[in-house]
Formats: C-alpha cells, sequence, structure tokens
C-alpha cells in the first residue's frame, strides 16, 4: 500500500457488514476485577463476533484499559471468565496461554518499538521468535507487512529516526506479522493529527477487510471510534452502559452516554464575531447580549 493510497482512504471508509450469526471469538462473561478495595471492573457480559470491529470507549478511569489487558492476559480478573478463541484464558495452563497469544496482535499506545532495533527487525522479531520460517522468507513477509502499512521506506531506520504517526504504523505492521485472527488496538490515534488519524483509522478498516481479522479497538477519540466501528460499547464506573452499532450509540438516551458523545451542556460556549463585540460593546466594555444575538 502506498502513501498514496493511505491519503486516499482518509476520505472513505467503507466497511463490510459482519454477519451477526457468526460465531464469537471473544466471550466475557461476569468478569470482575478489582486492584485493593476498588472494582475497576464489575460484572462485564460482552461478545466480539468473528470479524467485526468493536469499539470500547469511556472517560478516563473507567475501566476500558483494564479490560483489555484482561482480554490479552495481562491481569487476571478474580471473578467470571474471559474466553478467546474458545479457550478461558483465565484458567488455561501457561503453555496453552502461549498458543492463544500467537492468534492474535497488538497495537500499544506508543507502538512500543524496541529502540536499538531497526523498523524491520521490529517487524521481523515475532517471526523470528515463533516461526521456522528461513531468513529469507522473514526478510519478504517483513516487506510485505511493511508495504500493507505504507512504510517499506522505512525498514532499515530506527524508531528515533521516524515521526509518531510512523511508530504507530511500524507497531501495526509487527502487530500483523503472524497473520493474527484477532487484533487488539490500544489508543491507536492518541496523539496523532487529523490527517495521520484519519490514515490509521483507514488501516483498521481496510486490514480487517483483506486480512478478515477480527479488531477491538479501546479509544476515547469519538471521531475515530465512529469511522471504525462497526459496534460500540461504553464503558462507565465499570460497567458496560450501553452497546450497539454506531448509530445506536449516537442516539441513546442513557444520561452518562449523551453527556459523552453531545459533550456537557454547560462546556457549549458562544464565540462571538468581533463585529458583533464592537457593535454591541456597552458603555462598560462588555456586549449588550441581546444585540449581539441580533447580529448573528
Amino acid at each position: 500500500m502506498s502513501n498514496d493510497n493511505l491519503n486516499a482512504g482518509t476520505t472513505m471508509v467503507i466497511k463490510a457488514i459482519p454477519n451477526p450469526d457468526a460465531q464469537p471469538i471473544i466471550e466475557i462473561v461476569d468478569l470482575v476485577k478489582r486492584f485493593g478495595d476498588r472494582k475497576v471492573l464489575d460484572g462485564i457480559n460482552l461478545r466480539v463476533r468473528r470479524g467485526e470491529t468493536l469499539v470500547i470507549m469511556g472517560a478516563s478511569g473507567c475501566g476500558k484499559s483494564t479490560l483489555l489487558r484482561c482480554l490479552i492476559g495481562a491481569h487476571r480478573a478474580e471473578e467470571g471468565s474471559v474466553k478467546l478463541f474458545g479457550n478461558d484464558i483465565l484458567t488455561v495452563p501457561p503453555k496453552e496461554l502461549d498458543a492463544v497469544r500467537k492468534r492474535f496482535g497488538i497495537l500499544f499506545q506508543s507502538g512500543a518499538l524496541f529502540s536499538s532495533m531497526t523498523v524491520g527487525e521490529n517487524v521481523a522479531l515475532p517471526l523470528k521468535e515463533h516461526t521456522d520460517l528461513s531468513a529469507e522468507m522473514i526478510d519478504l513477509m517483513v516487506k510485505v507487512k511493511l508495504e500493507l502499512v505504507g512504510l517499506r521506506q522505512a525498514e532499515h531506520q530506527l524508531p528515533s529516526e521516524i515521526s509518531g504517526g510512523m511508530a504507530k504504523r511500524a507497531g501495526l505492521a509487527r502487530a500483523i506479522a503472524l497473520d493474527p485472527e484477532l487484533l487488539f488496538y490500544d489508543e491507536p490515534t492518541s496523539g496523532l493529527d487529523p490527517i495521520m488519524t484519519g490514515i490509521i483509522d483507514g488501516l483498521i478498516v481496510d486490514l480487517a477487510r483483506t486480512m478478515n481479522v477480527t479488531s477491538v479497538v479501546v479509544t476515547h477519540d469519538l471521531k475515530s471510534a465512529f469511522r471504525v466501528a462497526d459496534r460500540m460499547v461504553v464503558l462507565n464506573n465499570g460497567r458496560i452502559v450501553a452497546e450497539g452499532m454506531p448509530h445506536e450509540i449516537k442516539t441513546c438516551q442513557d444520561p452518562f452516554v449523551k453527556r459523552f458523545i453531545q459533550g456537557p451542556v454547560e462546556a457549549k460556549t458562544s464565540v462571538f464575531p468581533k463585529s458583533a463585540m464592537d457593535k454591541g460593546a456597552s458603555p462598560g466594555g462588555l456586549p449588550e447580549l441581546s444585540r449581539v444575538g441580533e447580529e448573528l
């Protein structure tokens, strides 16, 4: 995929509709996670169908990052079950958990590239660690994955020599190195400008379509979320307060969801044109609001 194609992909995102009867690739039942006396996840129940892109949203501290860590086996929950590909990752032996982990990839928030390795070496690492491919075949696979994310020219550069957006794409190339069935994205557009955000969003949708991969995206970026999602859940205080397709979330009447999606009323301030401010100024220097309204 060339950079031109990436930029073109930011203007329109076309998603295939996932099969509603598809077998779930993730099943979460009554999941509870505590840190000390604080219950961070409080009875989460969720299913993710094969081939869909699920977006998990919520305010800071709502539990979405903790839920992601439970899904990849980085946190052990106190109650409930988390099944990936039919395996409960909270109870499977370590060897079986390793086999499950080889079937999914993760794009970390920072990209999490090894600074002493080139971009190409970062992408090659999982292939060297988990396959018996020859050096020539690994080199070819690295070039293919970098081409998919539009980074073929950066193969021999160090992470310190590339931009933040390029680092995210390099991390994504590494995440898909083993052709995973499932991809987890942790705040994939955090810290990116609008153009690069659009490129990352396009890649998420494109990889879901071309690789037939199931995607779970954790984000607080609402524009990005509504661009990539087939289905969405909103967390608040460790619970799912809304679940549905994007248009259903937009029209959800739950008070928290409305504030999260639309913003609080008190945050919606008026911006007056300078001309109105000048013409409507009172002797004390403040605008007469009735006259400003007439100008607007």
